[in-house]
């Protein structure tokens, strides 16, 4: 006696389809999951005879044999155990064979209740692009799976329930939910700082409205407690919402992290990460023995932001050069690879050495000279030559910080980097690039016609400061943003001027 039941399994940021098939033979009682499941999908077996039993049902006392199709993709995480419990119960003539316009995922307790499982929006955009007719999943992963929509949800909230409703008994509900297409928060709650609260560093703000608008990777040098921490939090507050598209990449990053809170299905805001020093490469890039996106892609369409960044492991900042350049990273492993989008926004800060004081007004720098040299070589070449601004955050004299005074608001800076980035759109309509720092060497040269005097300046800067061809197309890039932040559709002398400034400070 055997039987199929269709579910869904993650493979990178994507679902595949899966068949859970069982079958049921004469023997000495075993039960047997094959089909390269991990630990968690080994596990399922004793979940599934428990809830099986406990909802009232006859588990077979023979040879149980569960195979999850196709046999060569590895299984991972607890979605199974949905499937696979109709799929013996269904072998055991228990209930009737499922349809195969019906797709199965849940997780569930040994008392037969279902737990939410991650990576429900990836399984809803498989459902819908496979014309599945019907998602049977847990009550709480309802609403995520609600914002692809195209097909039924069947909120279920226990196997008994599930089985009332096959035998049509009693009926489940379909969920329905209206989500809108324009987001509904601009920054994180827990990043609310507003640029008009900094004082001072006026510098350091036209870098952020720089970097916010062309999307520009950011370094900040300067003492410790000069604001470079506070000037980082800032950022999400000028950056343009998320558009509809952006909110369902992001979403899907976090679901299949499992990192989505089940009271915000869709991810409204930009992303800010913040990891510590300590961090593995692993943790940033990706990776683990069931992988996972990174930092790196929990922050895409948002912001990295790396303090202290010489103190990050070498090969954690070494590792960040492809995703950087690319915008996504692929993470290789003996069964396969899996490629995670990573395009983000990098803001870095550092002491100017390892006391923190050098080029200081009011301290002196203790440091030995070999230690300062020694602390600089922990950034490399490559790593420094893919930053777009570099910029020094000097120590605020007293009269600035007892100043009541107040700049820009956040509100304001937001509204002229949300010109800039529709007018980048508008040049490329059709290539998908949302920011010029996406440009590739070839689109921004053909964007940037230089005049002479911009020629001759931007010629002499190059060969004085020997900028590699990458620096030089990251000046052009800059230099765009910055006439688009000015609202002129060519590049003046006056902007490459500017841009060349951030990339000696």
């Amino acid at each position: 006696m055997s039987a199929k039941v269709r579910s869904a399994a993650l493979s990178g940021l994507d679902a595949i389809p899966v068949e859970v098939e069982a079958d049921i033979n004469p023997g000495l009682p075993k039960f047997t999951v094959v089909g390269l499941p991990d630990t968690m999908v080994q596990e399922a077996r004793e979940r599934v005879r428990s809830a099986i039993r406990q909802s009232g049902f006859l588990f077979p006392n023979r040879r149980v044999t569960v195979n999850l199709a196709p046999a060569n993709v590895p299984k991972a995480g607890p979605a199974f155990d949905l499937p696979m419990s109709l799929a013996i119960l269904s072998a055991t003539r228990q209930i009737e064979p499922p349809s195969e316009h019906q797709c199965f995922v849940g997780e569930l307790a040994l008392g037969g209740e279902l737990r939410p499982i991650r990576g429900t929006l990836s399984i809803a955009d498989f459902v819908r692009s496979n014309k599945v007719k019907e998602l049977y999943l847990p009550v709480a992963n309802a609403p995520e799976a609600a914002i692809i929509g195209g097909f039924t949800i069947k909120p279920v909230p226990t196997l008994g329930r599930l089985v009332e409703h096959l035998f049509g008994r009693k009926k489940l509900k379909s969920y329905r939910a209206k989500v809108g297409s324009q987001p509904a928060e601009i920054i994180p709650p827990n990043q609310s700082i507003d640029l008009s609260e900094i004082h001072g560093q006026a510098f350091g703000k036209r870098a952020l409205e720089i970097s916010a608008a062309g999307g520009h990777n950011l370094l900040m040098t300067g003492p410790p407690g000069a604001g470079k921490t506070l000037l980082a939090r800032a950022l999400p507050s000028i950056l343009p919402p998320l558009t509809f598209e952006e909110s369902l990449a992001v979403t899907k990053i976090f679901s299949v992290a499992g990192l989505l809170d089940e009271s915000t299905p869709l991810i409204r805001s930009r992303p800010f990460r913040h990891p510590h020093h300590t961090a593995s490469a692993a943790a940033i890039v990706g990776g683990g023995r069931n992988p996972k996106p990174g930092e790196i892609s929990l922050a895409h369409r948002g912001v990295l932001f790396l303090d202290e960044l010489p103190e990050f492991p070498r090969l954690v900042l070494e590792s960040l050069r492809q995703p950087l350049e690319e915008g996504s990273v692929t993470i290789a492993r003996v069964a396969g690879s899996l490629s995670y989008p990573s395009a983000f926004l990098l803001v870095a800060a550092r002491n100017p050495c390892p006391c923190g004081y050098a080029g200081d007004r009011e301290r002196a720098c203790v440091c030995p000279t070999n230690d300062r040299l020694r602390y600089e070589k922990r950034l490399s070449g490559p790593l420094l030559d893919r930053l777009d601004l570099f910029v020094t955050i000097p120590r605020l004299p007293v009269d600035e910080l007892m100043t009541k005074q107040t700049g820009e608001s956040s509100d304001r800076v937001r509204q002229r980097v949300q010109l800039a980035r529709e007018r980048q759109i508008e040049r490329q309509p059709q290539t998908g690039v949302l920011t010029n720092a996406e440009l590739s060497s070839r689109s921004i040269e053909s964007l940037v016609s230089l005049n002479a005097p911009s020629q001759s300046l931007l010629r002499s800067a190059v060969d004085r400061l020997g900028l590699s061809a990458r620096a030089y197309h990251r000046v052009l890039r800059v230099s765009r943003t910055i006439a688009d932040l000015a609202g002129s559709s060519t590049v003046e002398t006056e902007h490459v001027a500017e841009a060349l400034q951030f990339r000696i400070s």
